[in-house]
């Protein structure tokens, strides 16, 4: 059963390549582990990508995370399993979400990954900025009148 929180379909090649990211940015101890932290990560304006895992139960967990990154247009990306994210942060435990911030090692990785998702992320995200278009446009009715 496909999660809400999911919006778009990640190839085994790209989450590979989130995967090795998370490992490089992890030796250089530039990654924010867990939920909590990644979505302070993206509110700051800090991360480069957030890897999101999709087995996450409850939904209600990390639903909020896409979220928060579409409006902070920041790069997301999932990965299978939260304990493949685990393993490639380095822990012993899953793990839910994880943001990499300024790493100069895994830069070019992360960039290939975003130029891959970006088409994906792109055909998600007009979905949510329709309402918001329209809703400029009723707010700009009444001014127009208002000036007659």
């Amino acid at each position: 059963m496909a999660k809400s929180y999911v919006k778009f379909e990640v190839s085994a090649e790209v989450s590979d390549k989130a995967l090795e990211a998370v490992r490089i940015a992890s030796q250089k101890h530039g990654i924010r582990k867990g939920v909590n932290e990644a979505t302070k990560s993206v509110e700051r304006g800090l991360s480069m990508l957030v890897v999101i895992a999709e087995d996450v139960e409850p939904e209600e967990v990390i639903m909020h995370i896409p979220m928060i990154c579409d409006q902070k247009k920041a790069h997301y990306v999932y990965v299978p399993t939260k304990l493949a994210l685990g393993a490639a942060a380095g822990l012993k435990v899953p793990c839910a979400a994880i943001a990499i911030e300024k790493t100069p090692e895994a830069e070019a990785l992360i960039k290939d990954i975003v130029s891959k998702i970006s088409g994906k992320a792109a055909a998600a995200s007009p979905k949510a900025e329709a309402p918001a278009a329209e809703k400029k446009e009723k707010h700009s009715k009444p001014k127009a009148e208002e000036a007659k």
